[in-house]
């Protein structure tokens, strides 16, 4: 009798420790994902993470939940993320304002490049420098001249102070010399229906919110903020081709709460770039005017370091504050 119940002993012991081991050996994710948007519902950024949003839930087999947590820039959702527990169900969409906000801010209550965890890059998409239909110039360099014949009679409509859509104008008067008086919006809907009311002159309005605009003729488009033409108006020249060196993009990525097991980023980060390399996906970005922006995880978090660096040096030189 003795031996039988060391054997039963010894076999709930072996099943006890399989199915520990079962445990322990479930594949990520075994729940839903939260993946916060540091934005309100319909803006660019909302419209990548649902594009991706679906793609994900499918690649990893659990539901990826959308989470819109708008306000203070950015900084409330990146704030919820980087304290979220580091599991990798909380993920952040990481917008320009990321990079931006570390300057722009005299304090916040945490440094991102220290606190956030890379996951990898999502997409880039141009800016692009647009004017009214009464404004007399049909290039760069004619906006130029027109612009230092008339110092500050030119009105810059943007979204708010310190989104890349202002500082893609601040960085533009800084390498070009140009004078203008900057029209701070709450948000950048306002903003384009002045510039299409011909209350303000020139924007330098997201691709995503302007396309549909300019193809339709109710804004002239005189050049896009990337280095590169972008595919999405491959006609348009960029504003490098007429002010070498400039370059300004809007940038999405993903990262997560520092501490995240490096096996869940890498997962993380393969089903992204899978996502990124889809052919319905990319062409469900390319109606938006954004390009896939697959990076590893270290060159996702150089990226964030060298943009924080690039908007710090314009944010200082513009003196802009956030309100």
């Amino acid at each position: 009798m003795r031996g039988h119940r060391i054997v039963a002993l010894s076999i709930v012991a072996l099943l006890c420790a399989g199915m520990g081991a079962a445990r322990a050996a479930d594949p990520y994710p075994v729940r839903p994902v939260h993946w916060i948007i540091p934005f309100p519902p319909g803006g660019a950024t909302d419209v990548v993470a649902r594009i991706m949003g679906q793609f994900l839930s499918d690649r990893l087999g659990q539901q990826v939940v959308i989470e819109n947590r708008g306000g203070a820039g950015g900084n409330i959702a990146t704030q919820s993320v980087i304290n979220a527990a580091p599991d990798g169900y909380t993920l952040l969409l990481v917008p320009t304002a990321s990079a931006i906000n570390a300057t722009l801010y005299e304090t916040l209550p945490y440094n991102f490049i220290r606190d956030a965890a890379p996951v990898g890059g999502l997409v880039r998409s141009p800016n692009v420098m647009e004017v009214n239909l009464t404004l007399p110039v049909k290039s760069v360099g004619e906006f130029i001249a027109y612009a230092k014949a008339s110092p500050r009679k030119l009105n810059m409509a943007s979204p708010g102070i310190g989104t890349a859509v202002h500082l893609s104008g601040e960085l533009f008067m800084a390498m070009t010399g140009v004078a203008m008086t900057h029209v701070p919006y709450r948000g950048g809907a306002p903003a384009l229906t002045d510039l299409m009311g011909n209350q303000v002159d020139v924007m330098f309005d997201v691709l995503p919110g302007s396309l549909a605009h300019i193809r339709a003729g109710r804004v002239h488009a005189l050049a896009v903020t990337t280095s590169a033409r972008s595919d999405a108006l491959p006609e348009l020249p960029s504003i490098a081709e007429a002010v070498p060196g400039y370059e300004a993009s809007t940038w999405f990525g993903v990262a997560a709460p520092k501490g995240t097991p490096p096996e869940i980023i890498a997962k993380l980060n393969q089903a992204i770039n899978a996502g990124l390399a889809d052919p319905l996906i990319k062409a469900r970005l390319a109606e938006v005017g954004s390009a896939p922006m697959p990076l590893s995880p270290a060159e996702f978090g150089a990226m964030v370091a060298d943009e924080t660096e690039k908007w710090g040096k314009v944010v200082r030189l513009s003196g802009a504050k956030a309100e």
